[in-house]
Parts: structure tokens; sequence; C-alpha cells
């Protein structure tokens, strides 16, 4: 079995599930991916505290539409995925090596959970995988740790690649939701695309001191974002892919509602 890349998406608002055109760069890629065997997401929308982790769905469930406000037909979208049981075990004795415990200084704990996928899984996955027949396994993202943490978190799934596991991590290069311009063909502001960029040129050189250094590093870190949940997912996918320096590309790139970016990430 070929060594599985790894992806880092920009899932921006979940109106993306049912946009074709905003859908189309995921659509062309996912024939590109090699068969995976399962897939393990990372979203910004399922956050945890502490040295304890989730996993879960072990078996098929009711999507989560976890948003208001949007038209009746997204909250009709299904992706009957089966549950990511197939790879639980495989997962938690990953993320029980001595590296991942001595880079926090305590051991994780791994809990398991019939929680359905959220919107940061399923909305992308209708596109990259829209036959929806490879089993899904969402792990919890800690957000109380650091870019450190959160690369060595990556770095111990790296190995479930070789055993055929597509490891997606599921945010935003930007985002502050109370700077979005919803006016059509809005430009990206400075502080938006100057954070942009240097996320690409890091990636690019694969400076993953700097990466994980974002709080010095970044240009307007806390406009661009003001909590970090939307940016960990990168970090943890990188460090998913940082065993041997990865090609670096970009399958989806753009903005949406002004600063926003989509810009996507495929290490291979």
């Amino acid at each position: 079995m070929p060594r599985m890349p790894v992806l880092f998406i920009g899932h921006g608002a979940p109106l993306l599930a049912t946009d074709q055109e905003r859908g189309a760069e995921l659509r062309a890629l996912g024939p590109k991916l090699p068969s995976a065997r399962a897939v393990l997401m990372i979203s910004a929308h399922w956050t945890t505290q502490g040295a304890a982790l989730s996993l879960g769905p072990l078996e098929q469930q009711p999507l989560i539409y976890d948003f208001s406000g949007f038209p009746e037909e997204l909250y009709r979208v299904k992706y009957p995925a089966p549950g990511g049981g197939v790879i639980a075990a495989e997962v938690s004795a990953a993320l029980g090596v001595d590296e991942l415990a001595a880079a926090g200084g305590s051991r994780v704990a791994v809990r398991t959970t019939q929680r359905g996928l959220d919107h940061g899984s399923w909305t992308p996955l209708v596109h990259l995988l829209p036959q929806a027949n490879v089993p899904v396994l969402q792990l919890s993202l800690p957000i109380d740790w650091s870019g450190t943490r959160w690369l060595a978190l990556g770095r111990a799934l790296a190995p479930l690649r070789d055993a055929g596991v597509l490891i997606v991590g599921s945010g935003n290069i930007t985002h502050n939701l109370r700077e979005v311009d919803r006016r059509p063909g809005a430009a990206p502001p400075a502080w938006a695309a100057e954070f942009d960029e240097w996320t690409s040129a890091t990636l690019n050189g694969f400076r993953m001191d700097h990466l994980v250094d974002y709080k010095n590093q970044a240009p307007a870190l806390r406009t661009n974002h003001p909590t970090e949940e939307h940016w960990a997912p990168l970090i943890v996918a990188a460090g998913a892919a940082s065993e041997t320096r990865p090609s670096v590309s970009y399958p989806v790139s753009g903005w949406e509602f002004g600063s926003l970016s989509r810009r996507s990430v495929l290490f291979s």
C-alpha cells in the first residue's frame, strides 16, 4: 500500500457542501489521491482540553449540523460514510507514543464516542470523496495545547499513512468572522493577505520552527485568528507530513467573504 499524502482543507462556510463551483477543486483532487483505507479528520469544530482526546464515530452516525441560519437544503445533505472503528485501535496506539507524552509532560488518554461528524469534516468530504464509501474517524482537537505539541501530535499520527489512512486537517488559514465582507468579489484586506502569504512561504520552505512559533513569527495573528481552533489543524497536518520533507502544493486557493482564505494544502 503506498504511503498516503496528508491534507489540510480550508473548509470556509458550511455552504461549501452545496456549492458545486466552490467544491470543484476538491472534486478534481479526490480521484488523484491514492485509494484510502480510512480517513482520519481533525476539525476545528471538535475541540477538547487536557490530556484526554476523543475519537468517533466508530459506526455510522447522523451528521452534526452545527450551524444555524443557512438555507434548508444544507440541512438535508447526507454523507453516510462508514464509521471509523476499523482504525480506532491503531489511532489510539499511535497516540500512546512516548514522544507525544514528552512534548506535553503527560500521557494522552483516548476515549471513544459515537459523536457524528461535524461540518468541518463532512462539508469538504462530500466533494473530496463523494461516494461516501471510505470509513471516517474524527479525532478531537486539543485546543489548549501549544504549536509544538500540535506538531508532535501530527508526527505521532504519521505512521498511519503507511497503513492506508488519509490524515486530513480542516480549518482555515485566516478566520475572523467579525471581519468578513459579504459583498460579491470583496478583496482580501492586507492583514489577511499578508498572513496567507506568510503561511505559504513558511510551508514552501518547510520551516516547522517558524510554523510552531507562529505567535512570534506570523503577521497580525490576533486579527486573523482571535481564537486558534481553525489554525491548529494545519500544524497537526504539517506534523504528520514532517518525517521527510514533503512536496507542498495548493489544490485550492482564493478567498471568500473577503478575508477567509480558501487555501488548502497537499503534503505528498
